[in-house]
């Protein structure tokens, strides 16, 4: 009786998925076939539905050995099942999860990962802080399992401050990483020893901290500049004049709403940036056709999502229980949004996203290979390029440092040593002597 409901339950959520274009048609049977399999497994009471998720998206990815873009589509697929299709209990307003340590200093790590997600929303960090932290966490996880310090079986795993320096040390000897990789894991585990499990006396900071080096930035001049966006087309090409227009990081381009674009007055309003700084800057008045164009196409894009009923941006913080029809306005749409509907991960409910980037950096990286630049060029390089070239121009250092969005003004001031490459040069002492101009 009860694999007679699923299987009508599924059919419903097929005729959902094509009735609400979540997905292209030939999508539709492989999102139900994952739900298919998740409800055939046998539930553990004792086991919250996030709890029974995670457990079967783990069980894709260690047991079947499925690709990492299975389990995506397997976890949209139930997601959007539970929470957009039946109407479940969205992530937003489940409990708090608790963890509980037991007398040998043992801890459930899906408890754990739990409890760092609701910490890092409480506290209002970025989507992309807690995918980097809860990443990091079940690295350190299964390496504590694999060391010693845990059981697989169980989940259960200690964390102590020895195992903490001890997977800092392997990823820096064992694994090699960057400087910058070993600190950003640092700041996960820091995270979960103060903010989650509150490890009296904590001591991590002394011998640990990798040192950065100190790098050039790599910079386009204007001419290669100019030849990159040439050879560009359509919405990444839009997207890349924008950015290297205004000196935007590549999230900030992609997070762009409507509403931050001031054409009258040639600006762009960069909301919680790096730091979750708020920030102006410079709209190119070259690009404001072609935005303008773009931005009409967008706005047809949502009228259809809002007959669709999928309209719906996520608004930031609590304002969308403040505003609950807020999201649907057309001030607060992406100005680049994504080409596929997906589930918001924090809600369940099925949204437009903005576009996540990946095609952006893409198109640069064909660009390059056009126009034969050597230059280890990425699209960061079109902000590195933004402040020199603004250098070049005779912009002051300080209205640079406030379009860039830099909290000191010393991190600004590395453009400076950019900025002698691109001048005339000084002339060799060898050349002078044997009487070459330059």
């Amino acid at each position: 009786m009860k694999l007679q409901e699923n299987e009508m339950d599924l059919a419903k959520y097929a005729e959902f998925l094509l009735r609400k274009r979540i997905v292209p048609e030939k999508n539709a049977k492989f999102l139900v076939k994952w739900v298919r399999q998740f409800l055939e497994q046998s539930a553990n009471p004792a086991l919250s539905l996030d709890e029974r998720i995670e457990s079967f998206l783990e069980e894709l990815r260690t047991g079947r050995r499925c690709e990492d873009w299975q389990v995506d589509q397997a976890e949209k697929a139930i997601r959007i099942f539970f929470y957009t299709f039946q109407g479940g209990e969205s992530a937003s307003e489940q409990p708090v999860a608790r963890i509980s340590v037991t007398d040998d200093g043992l801890l459930n790590r899906s408890e754990a990962i739990e409890c760092v997600r609701n910490v890092i929303r409480t506290k209002h960090y970025s989507p992309r802080t807690e995918q980097t932290y809860v990443l990091w966490l079940k690295q350190f996880f299964d390496y504590l399992e694999a060391s010693g310090g845990g059981n697989k079986a169980s989940g259960m795993v200690r964390v102590d401050t020895e195992g903490v320096k001890s997977f800092l040390v392997y990823l820096a000897t064992t694994r090699q990483v960057a400087a910058g990789t070993q600190n950003q894991a640092f700041s996960a585990l820091l995270f979960l020893c103060r903010e989650v499990l509150r490890i009296p006396h904590l001591d991590l900071e002394t011998g640990i901290r990798a040192k950065k080096k100190s790098r050039l930035p790599v910079v386009m001049s204007v001419e290669e500049t100019g030849r990159l966006l040439e050879v560009m087309a359509g919405t990444t090409r839009l997207m890349a004049e924008v950015l290297y227009g205004g000196g935007l990081r590549v999230t900030e381009c992609c997070r762009l709403r409507v509403k931050d674009i001031d054409f009258e007055n040639d600006l762009i309003f960069v909301r919680e940036g790096k730091g979750g700084k708020d920030r102006s800057t410079l709209l190119a008045q070259s690009v404001k056709a072609d935005l303008v164009e773009h931005l009409e196409r967008v706005r047809k894009l949502h009228q259809e999502d809002l007959e669709a009923g999928v309209g719906e941006a996520r608004l930031p913080g609590a304002l969308e229980r403040k505003y609950p029809n807020a999201g649907k306005e057309w001030g607060w749409q992406f100005v680049f949004p994504s080409k596929q509907l997906s589930v918001d991960p924090q809600g369940g409910k099925v949204r437009r996203h903005h576009t996540s980037g990946a095609a952006l950096q893409r198109a640069v990286r064909e660009a390059v290979k056009k126009v034969d630049i050597v230059k280890p060029v990425s699209v960061h390089t079109l902000r590195h390029s933004f402040a020199t070239h603004l250098l070049l121009n005779g912009v002051d250092i300080r209205q640079i440092q406030e379009y860039l969005g830099h909290a000191n003004v010393e991190t600004t001031m590395i453009y400076t040593h950019v900025v002698r490459d691109f001048r005339s040069s000084a002339a060799s002492p060898l050349d002078v002597m044997r009487g070459i101009k330059t």
